[in-house]
């Protein structure tokens, strides 16, 4: 056997520049050389989870102007509807647990009225939302004949677990958004 055949030639350097064009190229010709099943897009699915946010993300902060500074007032609150009210309390509720027979406990977890509580507390919305709000559970219960006297019942009943309660919650929102409120 000749000994030329056993010889085999290292690859051809790789030249990056300081704008990789050279990489992308090489990786471009991979790509393209995979069979067409592996090159179908899938959605990607982060093993680690994701990104914790918080139950507020999308709502703008409650900020004290000069004025309330002077008077010594808190802000004003955030407007929401009816619905983002709906839907800020299923967050906070998310966010920091909940409970059954009292409004809050050491732990921070809250019930239904603590966490309406807790997000007009925080600056979003008003006593006339929440108010409203209550209204739009009341009437996603009793069209599901549910006969409770108040959503506080129906959270402190011992079949009711906290996915019923943000069922109940995206209802009640879905419900006040067709309405528009």
């Amino acid at each position: 056997m000749p000994v030329t055949n056993l010889i085999v030639s290292p690859p051809p350097p790789l030249t990056v520049t300081a704008d990789g064009c050279a990489l992308v190229a090489e990786i471009e010709d991979y790509l393209a050389s995979l069979p067409a099943s592996a090159r179908r897009p899938v959605p990607y699915v982060c093993p680690l989870g994701q990104v914790v946010q918080p139950w507020n993300a999308d709502q703008p902060l409650p900020h004290r102007t000069v004025v309330d500074r002077l008077t010594h007032r808190p802000a004003r609150p955030v407007p929401v509807s009816v619905a983002g009210h709906l839907q800020l309390t299923s967050r906070y509720l998310a966010a920091f647990g909940w409970i059954q027979g009292a409004l809050w406990d050491s732990r921070g977890r809250v019930c239904l009225l603590g966490a309406q509580a807790a997000v007009l507390a925080h600056g979003y919305g008003t006593p006339q939302i929440v108010r409203r709000a209550r209204t739009q559970v009341m009437e996603v219960l009793h069209s599901r004949s549910i006969t409770v006297s108040s959503p506080d019942v129906y959270n402190d009943a011992p079949t009711t677990r906290q996915a019923d309660i943000h069922r109940l919650l995206a209802a009640s929102a879905a419900r006040a958004h067709t309405l528009g409120i």
